[in-house]
């Protein structure tokens, strides 16, 4: 198992942050199909204002580059995302078109 650490910004406007919110409560099934297939067996998403943190755990053989692939290649996906770009903000220092961000860890207890 592997797990990540990702952060996004979403537009910082109340009423469209709550939008958000709500359309995570009913994740749509062909979405949580391919989180799933592409080999992420766990994923939670929490919320400061309007920073994301996002961990995900996955199976051994995940790799962004394959999710990509998949992503790329199923409409529904390309359809979902384009839809809820309109609530998210890239981080300041990203470059073009990216938007989750890996963070690095800097601290473990264990």
């Amino acid at each position: 198992m592997k797990r990540y650490c990702l952060a996004l910004d979403l537009v910082n406007d109340a009423e469209m942050i709550a939008e958000y919110e709500a359309l995570h409560k009913a994740i749509r099934p062909e979405i949580a199909k391919s989180i799933l297939d592409s080999g992420i067996t766990q994923m939670e998403i929490f919320r400061i204002e309007n920073r994301l943190f996002m961990i995900m755990e996955t199976e051994d053989h995940f790799s962004f580059e394959r999710k990509d692939a998949m992503d790329a290649a199923n409409p529904k996906v390309q359809e979902w995302e384009k839809f809820v770009w309109k609530y998210q903000q890239a981080l300041p220092s990203v470059k073009e078109g990216e938007k989750w961000m890996l963070m690095n860890q800097i601290f473990a207890l264990v």
